[in-house]
């Protein structure tokens, strides 16, 4: 089995480190190799492998100095002393304290708290979810790989693009610094039967080709009831009713309308007495949609 230099992988010299300074050289280490920020590399999920082992053993005091007996006999010994000319300061002489190490290692012990970044991302739901209010899970990977699912309220009559934050939820933050934010916004996706445009909603109103000619009553379903309408007699396909206050509603009571578009449905199949009437429409009916003058 080979045996892992978990002090070089985690960027430390030495093993004469405290467990916060392996946190810290966790936390950066970490953070550059994170899948996020390295899509399809191969080499950085790799290495953030180790750089977890690495942690998992170097941040617990007893199995540290049980690895770092064995570290000491491996690399902690032989090593040349620093001559200026390019090769790496020992570790004695990091230990005893060479200048700019001793420079480097008060500034980590001086650095200020640091809030964790906020992560955003969106969260797409439909109509009739957005109205009504739901609970969504969603899974997020960790920095240290697993998988955290969280369930976010989504309220009842949020509104396209709004953002919900739920506080502490972010990266980690660094040197005792509070955690990042987790910030979503909400994507309104149509949903049959219903469009969306601001407060209103769009649908299809179906009608049969005696219907629009006739005229007839109707109902029609909105987000949360069916409304009597009346249809006049010779609508056009494409032409749009109307019916107010029965569109979308936000959380503070703003609602928008709802707009049918008529869609004129010609029977695919037919009986012999509807055939024998449409037939008898075609004799004696003057009505030519062709020869009708465009204005």
């Amino acid at each position: 089995m080979v045996f892992k230099n978990y002090y070089k992988i985690l960027d430390l010299e030495t093993s004469h480190v405290s467990i916060d300074e392996i946190k810290v050289a966790y936390r950066q280490a970490a953070k550059k190799y994170h899948p996020d920020l390295n899509v399809g590399d191969k080499l950085a999920e790799e290495r953030i492998k180790d750089i977890n082992e690495a942690y998992k053993t170097l941040s617990v005091p007893a199995s540290k100095r049980k690895y770092d007996r064995i570290w000491n006999s491996r690399f902690g010994k032989g090593e040349k002393a620093f001559s200026g000319k390019g090769e790496k300061p020992s570790i004695i002489n990091v230990f005893l304290g060479n200048v700019e190490e001793g420079k480097e290692k008060q500034a980590v012990s001086k650095k200020t708290a640091v809030k964790g970044e906020n992560i955003e991302t969106e969260i797409h739901i439909s109509i009739q979810e957005a109205f009504y209010g739901i609970e969504k899970t969603i899974a997020l990977r960790t920095i240290e790989g697993k998988i955290k699912n969280l369930v976010v309220a989504i309220p009842q009559g949020i509104c396209d693009g709004e953002k919900i934050r739920l506080i502490g939820q972010g990266k980690l933050g660094e040197n005792g610094g509070k955690n990042g934010d987790l910030v979503i916004k909400i994507k309104i996706e149509d949903s049959k039967p219903f469009k969306i445009k601001g407060y209103d909603l769009y649908t299809d109103l179906l009608l049969t080709p005696w219907e629009a000619a006739l005229g007839t009553k109707t109902s029609i379903k909105s987000l949360d009831e069916e409304t009597n309408i009346y249809i006049p007699q010779g609508i056009q396909s494409g032409e749009k009713i109307k019916i107010p206050g029965k569109g979308y509603q936000d959380g503070k009571g703003t609602r928008g309308d709802l707009i049918a578009e008529i869609k004129v449905v010609v029977p695919k199949k037919l009986t012999k007495q509807e055939r024998t009437m449409f037939e008898q429409l075609n004799e004696i009916s003057n009505f030519n949609p062709r020869k009708e003058t465009i204005l």
